[in-house]
């Protein structure tokens, strides 16, 4: 078998020496070739999507409920047993919980929303696609419409811990009017219904509504101060009737415990019920409110934030199924852009630290090119030779940009590491073809002979050391299970780069050191001698 092999590999180097031959010859023309390369570069950037860090299955969902403003705990109740009806039929669900009365968007207490956290099962027991966290999320999402008189949407947890609650991108609307509530409600309204519009962006969401039911307490303070009542002492029985007033602590059977001061259910059940309360005078009198405070409804929002000074309402999205997280945001700055001038926006959390990168890849990777072709140099001694390692690494970019157009993935942070790691491999298939040429030149061999037989001899070394980097990498292209979604990613840009490049490198290299070596030696014989000096013997 070894010796059939190795016949086989010699017939194969024989032919390879004689492309190379023919190539090298005419190395100005073969230089198209890297060419190609670039052009390929330029077109598949334009059609591969830009991200930053992809959602991953992490084993567990959020389903997040949301009912109209003033809906009571009860009906919030009865649509999260129809949510768990739901969930619980579904194949590859391990465990729920559900918790009325919170609002995982915003993270506040309130009776017309809640949440269920939903653990899934084993990755080894999920291996069908259709199990997958995110394909579960998208046909919850479908079962979800149908029920009446909710919003109800699964989500998977962020990509970064900390980095707000939901995946998906998040913006902070302004108005930089200085508007009222309403304005920036009429804003919010107007900036979803251009995004609906838009084909990238799934799904807008926002925390903020001004239409919650509100009561609101007015009080006479002249009133209050011709009947002795402190303004404080209205706000402190309020406050024990309404929300609860902390008293104090008492510790027993070794236990502490907290003592708070709060009204039954049965008399704040009502906005009459607070004319009812009374509240003590500077003369120890008892003195009802109805006779200081004035009670209206009203509707307003839950909570009001500001966002570098601005009043402003967070608005939540996701990009649309076969669009990554780029080509969203892109969209929603068109979206943006054809907004009054008094709609301002701003990123926040995760999608801020996605648009403080943009732009940073190609200073990382020149950054790399650069420090590559400074060792080069140190080990060549020569500011030439280094091009000729150097004009390979195109095509490591081609190949991860195929790999990744092919597998449908995104160019984000691990890909670009990915890239990183394939300049310095590329870069080391060029110099055990280019370091031996230079030594045969060296000893006196013509440049084209000993552009031939480096590339011949270092062919074997090359093909083993390459398909054996390739072959580790086969299994982190594959990954599946927990972070399988950055660990294929990176595995797909650097199997197909390292391929592509190894093939195309193998042609392209011994071509890029002939052009530069005659480059070299045409400026060399065209730079002008410097005469001699005479000595001082001569000159006696």
């Amino acid at each position: 078998f070894f010796k059939k092999f190795n016949a086989f590999f010699d017939w194969v180097i024989d032919r390879y020496g004689r492309v190379i031959g023919g190539m090298t010859r005419k190395a100005t023309f073969s230089m198209l070739l890297l060419v190609v390369v670039c052009g390929g570069i330029w077109g598949l950037g334009k059609v591969v999507p830009g991200g930053f860090i992809p959602d991953e299955d992490k084993g567990y969902l959020f389903v997040a409920i949301e009912l109209p403003e003033g809906a009571s705990l009860q009906r919030s109740d009865e649509v999260l047993k129809q949510v768990e009806e739901i969930v619980g039929n579904t194949p590859g669900v391990r465990s729920a919980l559900a918790l009325s009365g919170l609002n995982i968007l915003n993270n506040l207490n309130v009776p017309n929303a809640a949440l269920m956290f939903i653990g899934l099962e084993d990755w080894k027991e999920r291996e069908d696609p259709s199990l997958h966290a995110k394909a579960l999320a998208a046909e919850w999402n479908k079962k979800f419409y149908g029920i009446p008189g909710a919003r109800v949407f699964a989500f998977g947890p962020p990509p970064l811990p900390g980095y707000g609650n939901v995946s998906g991108f998040t913006m902070q609307l302004q108005d930089r009017s200085g508007g009222s509530v309403e304005q920036l409600a009429a804003m919010v309204t107007q900036v979803q219904a251009a995004a609906a519009k838009r084909p990238e962006i799934g799904r807008v969401s926002t925390t903020f509504n001004p239409a919650t039911p509100q009561v609101k307490v007015e009080m006479d303070r002249e009133k209050a101060r011709t009947l002795g009542v402190p303004v404080d002492s209205v706000f402190q029985t309020l406050q024990a009737y309404l929300s609860g007033l902390y008293v104090n602590d008492f510790v027993k059977f070794g236990r502490v415990y907290k003592v708070f001061l709060q009204a039954e259910p049965e008399f704040t059940s009502t906005p009459d019920d607070i004319g009812r309360f009374h509240v003590r005078n500077n003369d120890g009198g008892m003195v009802p409110l109805s006779t200081l405070v004035t009670v209206s409804k009203m509707s307003g929002p839950n909570f009001a934030t500001r966002f570098n000074l601005y009043l402003s309402a967070e608005m939540m999205g996701a990009p649309a199924p076969g669009y990554s997280s780029a080509q969203a945001l892109k969209a929603m700055e068109e979206v943006m852009a054809g907004m009054p001038s008094n709609v301002g926006y701003e990123w926040s959390g995760l999608t801020l630290q996605e648009k403080k990168s943009e732009g940073q890849a190609g200073l990382i990777f020149g950054m790399a090119v650069v420090f590559v072709f400074l060792l080069l140099a140190a080990q060549y001694e020569s500011w030439s030779l280094p091009f000729a390692v150097l004009l390979s690494v195109p095509t490591v970019i081609l190949g991860t940009m195929i790999g990744l157009l092919v597998n449908k993935y995104e160019m984000n942070v691990y890909a670009q590491v990915g890239l990183v790691m394939l300049i310095g491999l590329a870069a080391k298939n060029a110099i055990l073809i280019v370091e031996f040429a230079k030594m045969k030149r060296d000893e006196g061999i013509p440049t084209l002979e000993a552009a031939l037989e480096g590339a011949k001899l270092r062919l074997r070394p090359i093909l083993m050391t390459s398909f054996a980097f390739i072959l580790g990498c086969v299994p982190l292209m594959l990954a599946k299970g927990s972070g399988a979604a950055s660990r294929s990613t990176m595995g797909t840009g650097v199997v197909y780069g390292m391929t592509i490049s190894t093939l195309i490198g193998l042609f392209l290299i011994p071509v890029c050191y002939v052009f530069v070596q005659k480059f070299t030696d045409r400026r060399m014989k065209d730079a002008p001698v410097k005469a001699p000096e005479p000595s001082s013997q001569s000159a006696h």
